[in-house]
């Protein structure tokens, strides 16, 4: 009897989107397989046609971890950061979603941090942010820390979404409320999470932050440029005007 009354178990869908990270691909998988032994999950990673060989890498994942643990749902370009956890979704089994970068800069060490606070109170999103205590940012010179820190300086500013960090991209959402913000969404690239969590914050949603450190790309190249901030501030003015 007291088996019928069990809630079910939660099952953890991973989405990474990728382009040119074969050299990272490897080492995140491995990590969150390290620090989510205990839980159910699986990784869907969405590649947008990189040419270096990161969807061969992946598929040799598969062969030590399992197609149903690593599951590959390539595109054939790139089509943008908001279409790619579209995609994503719609491979996912779990009732949950994690995203996360493949580029290391979100350690898979936070992961149990980010499940247990769910646990605890039930939220519906929680959020790594490097704005508060036990937060932080390394290997950022002082322009870029400035840029990043100024720009949640000024949405927090004109927005007020009651969270720390906005432009923070290490998250997990009940799917069923990831669904419903991204539905609502039109931006792209970077402002698309800053948009993704004000429209949850104005839908009511509960939302809780855990502290990360945000490490700084280790192989690549970072895809953060002056077209980025522009996009950045268009989107703000954007979102001061529709939410």
């Amino acid at each position: 009897m007291d088996g019928q009354h069990q809630k079910p178990k939660n099952k953890y869908s991973i989405i990474v989107p990728t382009y040119n990270e074969r050299l990272n691909i490897g080492l995140i998988v491995y990590l969150i397989f390290k620090h989510l032994g205990d839980v159910d999950f699986e990784i869907i990673v969405v590649d947008d046609g990189s040419p270096d060989g990161t969807q061969d890498v992946v598929k040799q994942l598969q062969q030590v971890y399992g197609e149903d643990r690593i599951l590959l749902r390539a595109r054939p370009r790139k089509l943008g950061l908001g279409t790619a956890y579209i995609h994503g979704m719609k491979h996912a089994s779990g009732n949950f979603v994690v995203i996360m970068d493949a580029d290391l800069s979100h350690h898979p060490k936070y992961l149990p941090s980010f499940i247990r606070k769910q646990l605890e109170t039930g939220a519906d999103i929680v959020t790594g942010t490097r704005y508060v205590k036990g937060g932080g940012v390394h290997g950022w010179n002082l322009m870029r820390k400035l840029t990043s820190r100024g720009a949640n300086v000024l949405a927090q500013t004109l927005l007020w979404p009651g969270v720390s960090d906005l432009t923070g991209s290490f998250r997990l959402y009940r799917k069923s409320v990831l669904e419903d913000i991204i539905s609502c969404c039109v931006s792209k690239g970077y402002v698309f999470q800053m948009e993704m969590i004000v429209r949850a914050s104005r839908k009511g949603y509960h939302i809780e932050e855990v502290p990360i450190t945000f490490v700084d790309r280790v192989f690549g190249s970072s895809k953060l440029g002056g077209s980025e901030i522009v996009e950045y501030l268009k989107g703000l003015a954007y979102l001061l005007v529709t939410t």
